[in-house]
C-alpha cells in the first residue's frame, strides 16, 4: 500500500473535511440559480450569521450547466463558488444527473423510465431516467468529467455529492438488455437460471436468452425469484453508475469525500452494498411532525446509517427546519424540535447537520417545504433557531470522528426485505421495516445502543443478536448464525425467519428451515390470524399470561424449552415461544407476534442475561447515547418528552454548551438537550461496569 493510499482512506477524507470546516458540517442545499444575483450577497451574509460552513450546490442544475448538447455554461457556478469561498463557506458540489434536462429528453425520449404496467414516466419531476440508457450514462459521465476538471483545484470545494436520492426503476428495453447481461454474469447459462427461478412451475422455462426480460406487469402473479433478482439488478445497476461517476471525480480529487444521499426506509437500493463504495453514509431524514414517536423510527435510521460503514460517523445530508412538503398534512415542527432532532442525529453518530434547503423556494413543487430562511425572511422564529443551533455546534468540534459501541445487533437485510414483500405469501401485508422497528423499540426505550448488521456480518463481538422476520437466509448466513450461537452468543429470532434460500425457494423439512437446528424447534404449518383484531391467549412457563395477534405457527420442539404456549385458538397447548441451548449459547424463537409487554420483558431478560446495561438509567422518553474517540468521551442526553424530566447523570462531566460542571440529578427541559464531556477515568469505569 502506498503512502497516498494510506492517507486517502474514507476516514482520512472525512477527517480532513471536518478540519477544513472547523468541526461539524452545518448548512444545506443552496440553489442560487433560482434567485436574482442581488439575493446572493444577502444569502452569504445570512449564512455567516447562522454559522453555516458548508452548502450543497448544483444538485438540480443540469439544464443551467449544459444549456444544449455540448454547450456548457459554468460562469454562474464559478461566481457563486468564488463568493462562498470569499466568505469562508465550503462547497459540497453535486453532479446534477438526477434531473436530465428537457433538451436531452427531447433528443432521447426513451431515457424516461417505463413503469411495470408499460406506461412511461413523464418529464416534469425528477429522477426521470432509466439508468441503463447509454445516452443518459454517457452524458451524465461527461458532466462529471467537466465538473471534476473545472473545480478540482477550487479552494471552496470540500466534498462531492453524486446525483440525488437514487431510485428510479425502469422496465423498458434498455433495462431489459442490461438485466439479461446481469443474469448472464450471475448464472452463466440458462439451465442454472431455470433452476434458480423454478421455471417448471407454470411452464415458464426459458430456452434462449432473448426470451428473458424485465418482470413487467403480468396477467396475475409473477415469479417471485425473477422479481427478487430484478430488485438486485436494479440496485446493482444504479450503484454501478454511481461508482462510474465516483471514479471520475476521485481521479481529479483523490483527497475529497465522495457520497450520495440515502433515504429513510428506502427499499430499492441495498445500502449495505452502496455504503461500502462511499466515503460516508449520508441520510435524508424527514420525520412526520404529526407522529408523537417519530423520533423512534428516526433513531432506527440513524443507527442504521452508523452501522452501514461499521460504526464510522455519518452525515445528515437533508432534514427540514420546520414544515415538510411531502406529507399530506404539512405540519410545522414545534419550537425546539429541529434542535432536538439535530442533536439526536449527532448523539447517534452524525458529524453533519445539513438541511434542504437554505432559502425556501417561492415556486415549484417544494415551495411549501421549509428552509433555513423561509418565505417571511430572516426575522422569524425558524431563522433564530437556525442561528442559535449554528452557534452551539461550534462548541462540539471535538465530537467529530467519535464513535459508539454496541453489544446488541439487529439484522436488517435488503434481500430479506425484497423477498418478504413480493406477495403470494401467507401474509402479503407484512411490512418488513415495521417488524424491524418493533424489535428495535424496546432497546431504544431502555437506552441500549444497537448496531445493525446484514446476514454476512461477523457476529462474534455481539452479546445478543436479533433476527426480525429474516425471511431469506443463505446457507452461509445460516452457518454464520449457528456458529455465533454455538460459540456462546444469544439469539432471538422472530417468526418468518429462515423460510427461503438465496433463490427465494422454500427450505423443506419444516419452518424455519435454515434455523431448525439452532432453534431446536420446527413448525409444520403457518397460521396467520384472519383478522387484524384477532388475538389468542398465551400462558407462560412461570404461570403468567400474555397474548398474540397477527401471526401464529403450529410449532414443535426437538430440544428447546417452552417459554410460552398457546392457551386459546386452534393451536391451544402448542409451544409459542421457545429457548434452546445450542453449543455454549442460546436461541429464542418467537413463533407468534406476542404483545408489546411480553416482547419488552423477554428482550430485557435476554440482554440482562448477556450483561448488557443501558448507557444511562433514565425516564421513558429520555434518550442517552455515548460517543468516544481519541481519549474523549461524550454523553448526550435528550428529552423527547414535551414536559421536563429529571435525570441522574452520576459523575457527569462538563456541559459542552455552557462549559459548566454537571453531576448528579439534573432537570432536563422539555425537548431539552445535555451534552457532557466526561472525564477519561469516568468513561473507563462506566464502560467496565456495562461490559462494553
Amino acid at each position: 500500500m502506498t503512502s497516498e493510499q494510506r492517507t486517502h482512506t474514507p476516514e482520512h477524507r472525512l477527517k480532513r473535511l471536518h478540519e477544513r470546516l472547523g468541526g461539524i458540517a452545518y448548512g444545506g442545499d443552496y440553489n442560487p440559480e433560482q434567485w436574482p444575483r442581488a439575493v446572493w450577497d444577502e444569502d452569504v451574509r445570512l449564512m455567516k450569521e447562522a454559522g453555516v460552513n458548508l452548502v450543497t450546490l448544483a444538485v438540480f442544475s443540469w439544464s443551467r450547466l449544459e444549456t444544449a448538447d455540448g454547450v456548457y455554461d459554468f460562469g454562474w457556478l464559478d461566481e457563486i463558488m468564488d463568493l462562498l469561498h470569499a466568505n469562508g463557506i465550503g462547497v459540497d458540489l453535486a453532479t446534477p444527473d438526477a434531473v436530465p434536462p428537457a433538451w436531452l429528453i427531447a433528443r432521447h425520449p426513451d431515457i424516461l423510465p417505463v413503469l411495470a404496467d408499460g406506461s412511461t414516466f413523464g418529464f416534469g419531476s425528477r429522477q426521470h431516467f432509466d439508468v441503463s440508457h447509454p445516452a443518459y450514462r454517457a452524458k451524465s459521465l461527461a458532466m462529471a468529467e467537466k465538473m471534476g476538471e473545472r473545480y478540482a483545484a477550487h479552494p471552496a470545494l470540500c466534498m462531492w455529492h453524486v446525483n440525488n436520492e437514487y431510485g428510479p426503476v425502469s422496465y423498458g428495453p434498455h433495462a431489459d438488455r442490461a438485466f439479461r447481461e446481469w443474469l448472464q454474469a450471475k448464472y452463466g447459462n440458462l439451465d442454472e437460471l431455470n433452476r434458480a427461478w423454478s421455471t417448471d412451475v407454470w411452464g415458464q422455462v426459458y430456452s434462449d436468452w432473448a426470451q428473458v426480460n424485465a418482470p413487467a406487469q403480468p396477467r396475475t402473479w409473477s415469479n417471485p425469484s425473477r422479481r427478487l433478482d430484478y430488485h438486485r439488478f436494479t440496485s446493482d445497476s444504479m450503484l454501478a453508475h454511481y461508482k462510474a461517476e465516483r471514479d471520475i471525480l476521485r481521479r481529479h480529487t483523490s483527497d475529497l469525500p465522495v457520497v450520495t444521499n440515502f433515504m429513510r426506509f428506502y427499499k430499492n437500493n441495498d445500502y449495505w452494498a452502496w455504503a461500502a463504495e462511499e466515503d460516508a453514509a449520508a441520510l435524508d431524514i424527514y420525520p412526520d411532525p404529526r407522529e408523537e414517536d417519530a423520533h423512534v423510527a428516526a433513531a432506527l435510521n440513524f443507527d442504521l446509517m452508523r452501522s452501514l460503514r461499521k460504526g464510522q460517523p455519518w452525515l445528515v445530508m437533508e432534514q427540514a427546519t420546520a414544515a415538510v412538503s411531502q406529507w399530506s398534512v404539512n405540519v410545522s415542527k414545534l419550537p425546539g424540535k429541529m434542535r432536538l432532532g439535530s442533536y439526536q442525529a449527532i448523539a447517534q453518530g452524525a458529524d453533519s447537520i445539513l438541511f434542504f434547503q437554505w432559502r425556501q423556494a417561492k415556486g415549484g413543487t417544494e415551495r411549501f417545504h421549509s428552509g433555513m430562511v423561509n418565505h417571511a425572511g430572516p426575522d422569524t422564529r425558524v431563522f433564530r433557531e437556525v442561528c442559535e443551533l449554528g452557534r452551539e455546534l461550534k462548541n462540539l468540534a471535538g465530537i467529530t470522528g467519535a464513535r459508539s459501541t454496541a453489544k446488541v445487533a439487529l439484522v436488517f437485510d435488503w434481500d430479506c426485505w425484497w423477498a418478504l414483500e413480493l406477495g403470494n405469501s401467507p401474509r402479503s401485508d407484512l411490512n418488513y421495516a415495521q417488524e424491524v422497528l418493533r424489535l428495535y423499540r424496546p432497546f431504544f426505550d431502555a437506552n441500549i445502543t444497537v448496531d445493525f448488521v446484514d446476514t454476512t456480518s461477523d457476529l462474534h463481538h455481539y452479546s445478543l443478536v436479533v433476527l426480525p422476520a429474516s425471511y431469506l437466509l443463505t446457507d452461509d448466513a445460516a452457518r454464520n448464525i449457528e456458529e455465533y450461537v454455538a460459540g456462546g452468543g444469544r439469539l432471538v429470532a422472530s417468526y418468518l425467519s429462515g423460510i427461503v434460500d438465496q433463490d427465494n425457494t422454500i427450505r423443506l423439512g419444516g419452518y424455519p428451515g435454515a434455523l431448525r437446528n439452532v432453534l431446536g424447534a420446527w413448525s409444520e404449518e403457518l397460521h396467520p390470524l384472519a383478522a387484524d383484531a384477532e388475538t389468542v391467549k398465551l400462558s407462560t412457563a412461570d404461570g403468567g399470561t400474555a397474548s398474540a395477534g397477527y401471526w401464529t405457527e403450529h410449532l414443535h420442539t426437538t430440544s428447546a424449552d417452552v417459554l410460552a404456549s398457546y392457551a386459546s385458538g386452534r393451536l391451544a397447548g402448542s409451544p409459542a415461544v421457545t429457548r434452546n441451548s445450542f453449543g455454549r449459547g442460546t436461541a429464542v424463537y418467537l413463533s407468534a407476534r406476542v404483545d408489546n409487554t411480553f416482547l419488552e420483558e423477554l428482550l430485557d431478560a435476554e440482554r440482562t442475561a448477556a450483561g448488557i446495561r443501558p448507557e444511562l438509567d433514565a425516564p421513558l422518553g429520555v434518550q442517552a447515547r455515548r460517543r468516544t474517540g481519541d481519549g474523549r468521551s461524550y454523553l448526550l442526553v435528550l428529552n423527547h418528552n414535551d414536559a421536563p424530566a429529571r435525570v441522574d447523570v452520576g459523575a457527569g462531566g462538563t456541559d459542552v454548551l455552557t462549559r459548566t460542571r454537571i453531576t448528579g440529578a439534573v432537570e432536563l427541559a422539555a425537548n431539552g438537550v445535555l451534552v457532557l464531556e466526561e472525564a477519561a477515568e469516568e468513561h473507563v469505569r462506566t464502560h467496565a461496569e456495562t461490559g462494553r
